[in-house]
């Protein structure tokens, strides 16, 4: 681990890291590479797009060699997912035409990509944006994850968001109690658990 890793904005140059950092964190925080025939077909959701649709909400920890850690949100999520559809899916959809599915996982996103998944309106009302957050293992533990964290909430407070939420899978309830820590508290539980918190 490099002594003085730094956050610092995402640019388009680390898209290639967001991919794979997506891919290494995406079995639960774990590698998931085993779980993917296309290895950036998590990235292709949970994290590119964020950095090429609200740059101003993407932040990478660099560890002197190249982006280790990213954290991302959208500050309207209605609006975020309305831009995808425009200016992010086509591209995506067309480069995945021809994919066919040989995992569950792969199955499972290329389905998101086809038909994004849709928020509740009610949620979205009190808690309009969300954020997404991976750290490779070595960084995992170690505070960078808060760091960047709050380094999000003040980029989303100083862009007068009200409110945020994220999903934490149902089998990734260990790092319940990281968003607790931070400020987040349950507020749905349908397949996912949503944590939300009031900026």
């Amino acid at each position: 681990m490099a002594e003085n890793p730094v956050i610092r904005p995402a640019t388009e140059a680390d898209r290639p890291a967001l991919y794979e950092i997506c891919l290494r964190t995406a079995d639960n925080g774990s590698d998931a590479s085993h779980l993917y025939s296309e290895p950036r077909l998590p990235g292709f959701i949970w994290a590119a797009p964020y950095q090429a649709i609200a740059p101003d909400f993407a932040f990478v920890l660099d560890a002197g060699g190249g982006a280790v850690g990213y954290v991302v949100a959208a500050p309207d999520t209605a609006a975020f997912a309305a831009r995808l559809e425009r200016e992010w899916w086509p591209d995506v959809r067309r480069l995945v035409a021809g994919l066919a599915p040989r995992t569950a996982s792969d199955e499972r996103v290329l389905a998101l990509i086809r038909q994004p998944e849709t928020k509740d309106p009610a949620m979205l009302a009190g808690y309009p944006a969300h954020l997404h957050i991976n750290l490779l293992p070595p960084f995992q533990s170690s505070g960078w994850g808060r760091r960047l964290v709050e380094t999000e909430l003040a980029a989303l407070r100083a862009g007068g968001v009200p409110g945020l939420h994220l999903g934490v899978s149902a089998g990734n309830t260990k790092v319940l109690g990281f968003y607790e820590k931070l400020g987040f508290r349950e507020i749905a539980r349908p397949a996912s658990i949503y944590m939300g918190m009031r900026l």
